[in-house]
């Protein structure tokens, strides 16, 4: 091995171990310090984006030991040592994909949908299948320029890497940071083009595809730490379930008041907004006198709401009607709480939710759904 390859190995390893001791180290002091927010009343619900981020680069610190290591002693041409890196990359896609679940801005068809995840994860398990088999018997086979065995562990890093700049893109737009969005799409990027010369034996040069790597893993490293540094602040004006409270006066007309931003007994009128009105009424009435199986709302999918942008809409008009200032300004996740499939619900507490009886009985006569049957009749 030349003193290139050692330096850069040795690079990854600290770079990724610091990294990840990191991430660990603020996973866990964001546990202690926000339990309360972490963990539903009623149903745990803990986030381990931050935790799988951080074993995805003890992944890394593993491989560049392996490379380190094993590249000396038994060849980097060798089948047991490119098996070995491609066994870590799968492995590192997969917890990856298992922090993407927790992104709130991933694609719905990945965020919180345990099925879905389940199907991908299996089809990450027949890639490194394909790959062991392809590895063992068809080692060193290039077609048309291409490294057989690579191709399997390519493609599955294109789709990866996909989810990963829609999720931090949307992340980091969402959370008012534009530019560290665009810096995100072209560090992905660059991950992944990282990864072209082990497919197309024409693009062998190591000192650009050392640089490459070691300047993009870095860079989406300080990209992790920015991301839960995003998380922190907004776990901090996250405001608390005991401290809200929702009245639905009238048709149209709400009184909302979240004491923590400063927002007390406001009257919000819809006026002519009557379907973003009567939604908020439907989780209001399934969370104030529903079972705990009826609180929830199926959001798409064929549920009684078509779509998440119906939930978007009713805490976009709040803020525009109620015309808050930045720091003012509720988001979804202060409302809504996402329990997983398709499924909301209120995150208010029942007894914080007060409907006027007239209300209440006019709404639950001209509604249709199974679900309101046994609601107040």
């Amino acid at each position: 091995m030349n003193a290139l390859s050692q330096f850069y190995y040795l690079a990854h390893i600290f770079i990724s171990l610091i990294g990840g001791v990191l991430l660990l180290a603020i996973y866990y002091n964001i546990r202690l310090r926000f339990r309360n927010i972490l963990v539903e009343e009623d149903q745990p619900r803990v986030d381990y984006g931050l935790l799988y981020l951080s074993c995805a680069l003890f992944v890394w610190v593993l491989a560049g030991t392996w490379s380190l290591l094993m590249s000396g002693s038994i060849g980097a041409s060798s089948i047991i040592f490119q098996l070995g890196i491609y066994v870590f990359s799968i492995v590192n896609n997969m917890f990856l994909l298992l922090a993407i679940y927790y992104f709130h801005d991933a694609p719905s068809f990945v965020y919180k949908n345990q099925q879905n995840v389940r199907i991908i994860i299996g089809l990450i398990l027949v890639v490194s299948l394909i790959t062991i088999i392809i590895t063992w018997f068809y080692a060193d086979t290039i077609v048309y320029g291409l490294n057989v065995m690579a191709l399997p562990d390519a493609m599955l890093s294109a789709f990866l890497s996909y989810l990963l700049v829609v999720s931090l893109y949307r992340t980091f737009v969402h959370r008012g940071l534009v530019s560290v969005a665009l810096i995100s799409v072209i560090v992905v990027v660059l991950i992944f083009t990282s990864q072209l010369p082990e497919v197309f034996v024409s693009m062998d040069f190591i000192l650009g595809d050392h640089l490459i790597k070691l300047i993009a893993k870095t860079s989406l490293i300080f990209l992790f730490l920015v991301l839960a540094t995003t998380w922190v602040i907004q776990l901090a004006n996250t405001p608390k379930q005991n401290e809200m409270q929702l009245t639905f006066v009238d048709w149209s007309l709400i009184k909302l008041s979240i004491p923590s931003k400063n927002i007390n007994d406001l009257m919000v009128d819809f006026g002519s907004k009557t379907t973003q009105y009567k939604n908020l009424l439907k989780f209001g009435t399934r969370r104030k006198l529903g079972s705990y199986e009826q609180q929830c709302i199926l959001v798409g999918n064929g549920g009684e709401i078509r779509n998440q942008t119906y939930i978007t809409r009713i805490i976009d008009n709040i803020n525009e009607i109620a015309g808050f200032e930045l720091e003012q300004r509720i988001e979804r996740k202060d409302l809504f709480t996402f329990i997983g499939e398709g499924q909301y619900r209120l995150r208010i507490l029942p007894e914080h939710i007060n409907i006027e009886d007239a209300l209440l009985k006019e709404f639950l006569a001209g509604v249709e759904h199974k679900d309101y049957l046994s609601l107040g009749r």
